[in-house]
């Protein structure tokens, strides 16, 4: 099973993961190809040590053929030809990668970095929840506030989800509102437009 890389509808895999070992390494998408190298950063260009989350960033190994590209994406770059499309995410000891969200879609709170999908995470952990979204929205004191739409089950009510997020996060994690909806979030490939919901909800606020 290979891992296409973001940024387009084609690419050429940079990481490879065989069905024993994602057994072994759950929600992984690989370690990379012999031909290139994968390490989380911080925000400040810092090589993360392993198990640490950041900014995903490759390069190929001086003098050797490629094994990855990027369609339909510019990247970011780094002394040591370091490149990035956002990704977020962090490697484990064994060089496993493993994805956690987009650099575009973090929350900045009060300057602490929230990524919408460990607190999607969360909320879909409650046995009355079919879906959720979480977006960052303008607050005049924190900069951003988290905001999570929900797609309930009957019986849901807001006091049970923030009494179950206060258990399983952080308080500067936790939503401080809560929208729920009818409509499913997630499109059949399990994927969520955030901007566009982010867009909707700051136009109709203003």
């Amino acid at each position: 099973m290979l891992w296409e890389l973001y940024g387009g509808t084609e690419g050429v895999a940079a990481t490879i993961i065989s069905d024993k070992e994602w057994l072994a390494h759950r929600g992984s998408v690989g370690r990379p190809l012999l031909n290139s190298e994968i390490e989380a950063f911080s925000a400040d260009g810092t090589m993360l040590p392993r198990g640490e989350v950041g900014e995903i960033f490759m390069r190929q190994k001086e003098g050797l053929p490629a094994t990855y590209r990027y369609l339909g994406a510019e990247t970011r770059q780094l002394e040591g030809r370091w490149e990035t499309i956002g990704d977020i995410g962090w490697v484990d000891d064994e060089g496993y990668l493993y994805l956690a969200d987009r650099r575009t879609d973090m929350i900045l709170v009060g300057g602490a970095n929230v990524y919408p999908a460990e607190v999607e995470g969360a909320i879909d952990e409650h046995p009355l929840v079919q879906s959720s979204c979480v977006i960052g929205l303008p607050d005049d004191d924190l900069g951003s506030r988290v905001h999570a739409i929900v797609q309930p089950k009957d019986g849901l009510t807001q006091a049970d989800l923030e009494a179950h997020l206060a258990a399983r996060l952080v308080r500067y994690k936790c939503p401080r509102s809560i929208e729920f909806v009818a409509e499913p979030l997630r499109d059949d490939a399990g994927k969520v437009r955030r901007s566009q919901l982010r867009q909707e909800r700051i136009a109709a606020a203003s």
